[in-house]
């Protein structure tokens, strides 16, 4: 028998890939989202095939679905600073509510749930790489706060069902992702940054560019997540590039890399931006056997072979 796979949010950037890597495994996929942030163009092209069904519906609403689940992939929630400034009230739900209510279809069906966090849990860390044990610098009430803190409590119900419950969780903190069909005005760096260059406009970069982050291809993350839902670990696990480096570094390397005539300018560094970002990815390496393995500069190509054909 086939196996099902629910997966919230899933006309997503992330969602719509993973869509994908499950159809191609042979599974039957509900696609769940309610455009919010997704696009209907990062899936319609699996409208055609019969083993995938798309429902559109707001998870912070309960959730109807009949027959059997074998998993729950709950990756609904706006996920960049843009979108979650612009819907906070919706954030926060969807954190709250709509993993409650996804949680409580993975107890009736006795299955997989697996919850998509974030790096953003350790806040504006004071400990750098992050490891899975550091609890994290947060400003509850800060504007970031209705992002962070949805998906601190997100963490916390799941691992609460699982003790309560019995039911077999597992929780991705995903840090910075990148690659095909991330949106245009995502408002992230490295949309931003290419479509600017692209443009051959001003290079925008926050405070002085010292910050830093960790790229992760997107094929990489998946296949990550992938791996942590077959396994047995139930603690939250880092998936992310530990390949550290500046925005500035960053927005030069685009401007290399697309041929671009684009100049950078420097705009103040937004509320509680955090200063450093970068993964401690032991224990994906020795629990999953994983680790990333595409270069920046090749997924910052195949991305912005993307961006021109859009």
């Amino acid at each position: 028998m086939r196996k099902k796979v629910l997966i919230t949010g899933g006309a997503g950037f992330i969602g719509s890939h993973l869509c994908e890597l499950f159809l191609g495994k042979g599974y039957d996929v509900i696609c769940m989202d309610n455009l919010i942030t997704g696009k209907i163009e990062n899936i319609e092209h699996l409208f055609a095939g019969k083993n995938f069904k798309f429902v559109k519906h707001n998870v912070s609403e309960k959730i109807n679905i009949k027959g059997r689940i074998d998993y729950i992939l709950h990756f609904a929630s706006p996920a960049s600073p843009i979108d979650y400034l612009k819907y906070p009230i919706p954030t926060l739900k969807v954190g709250a509510l709509g993993t409650h209510n996804a949680l409580g279809v993975a107890k009736a069906k006795r299955c997989v749930f697996f919850l998509a966090s974030t790096s953003e849990v350790y806040g504006d860390p004071l400990v750098n790489p992050q490891p899975e044990s550091y609890w994290g610098n947060v400003n509850p009430i800060g504007p970031r706060g209705v992002y962070d803190e949805a998906k601190r409590f997100a963490e916390a119900i799941t691992m609460a069902y699982h003790r309560y419950h019995g039911i077999n969780t597992k929780i991705v903190r995903i840090f910075n992702t990148y690659g095909e069909r991330m949106r245009e005005n995502d408002g992230r760096a490295i949309p931003n940054f290419i479509n600017q260059a692209l443009d051959n406009k001003p290079i925008t970069v926050y405070g002085n560019g010292s910050q830093t982050r960790s790229f992760c291809y997107v094929s990489d993350l998946v296949n990550g997540i992938y791996k942590l839902l077959m396994s047995k670990e139930n603690d939250p696990v880092n998936i992310g590039n530990p390949n550290e480096m500046t925005l500035l570094k960053l927005a030069r390397t685009i401007i290399m890399l697309t041929n671009s005539k684009s100049k950078i300018v420097y705009k103040a560094l937004p509320v509680d931006d955090p200063k450093v970002r970068r993964p401690n990815i032991a224990k994906a390496k020795k629990m999953l056997k994983w680790q990333p393995k595409v270069g920046l500069e090749e997924g910052l190509s195949r991305t912005i072979d993307y961006f021109k054909s859009i």
